[in-house]
């Protein structure tokens, strides 16, 4: 039981590190173009199918496309994307140059990314939840002790209170970068 509840709190972190990842900090990184797609032989694809993504510059990425023809479509996709982004094309590549963090959009992201680290938790205390009415369901049907239905509840809490130091941490670690110049 515990394992089971362990391994979807461990899904729930690593689904908070991956939506964390597309946020933007300071500076440049791949992941950030993770959840633009672009429409590629009729299919929607991650920009990351459909070419290198490079970062030559701390604050520039670069995207090489394996064919020339789709680098008007690229850049219509990053355009719409909700990155506020502009990128320019050379005819070769797609170069995204990302501007310098204002002091109020990196406070809106700080709250976009404790809002994502909120959600992390909503999602840990209804993993617990679960495991709770588990022992509770034991206790009906299987006639289970209720100092032994106690202690599971215990272990259970402790279980919760560990991921969610560590949802804490991932944030705490995301929101430094955000406010680092």
């Amino acid at each position: 039981m515990f394992k089971d509840m362990e391994a979807r709190m461990e899904k729930s972190i690593s689904s908070l590190k991956s939506e964390l990842a597309t946020i933007r900090t300071g500076r440049a990184n791949a992941a950030l173009l993770d959840h633009v797609r672009i429409s590629y032989y009729g299919s929607e694809v991650p920009v990351s199918q459909i070419g290198n993504i490079s970062v030559p510059e701390p604050r520039m990425l670069m995207i090489s496309p394996w064919e020339k023809t789709i680098l008007g479509d690229l850049e219509k996709a990053i355009l719409k994307s909700d990155l506020g982004l502009t990128p320019s094309n050379d005819g070769d590549v797609v170069r995204i140059i990302l501007p310098e963090l204002t002091e109020d959009r990196r406070k809106d992201l700080v709250k976009q990314v404790k809002s994502v680290g909120e959600k992390a938790k909503v999602s840990v205390r209804n993993i617990r939840r679960d495991a709770n009415d588990d022992v509770k369901k034991q206790v009906k049907d299987e006639g289970l002790p209720e100092d032994e239905s106690k202690r599971l509840q215990d272990q259970i809490q402790k279980i919760t209170d560990r991921f969610i130091a560590e949802v804490d941490k991932v944030v705490e670690h995301k929101e430094s970068d955000i406010l680092t110049v």
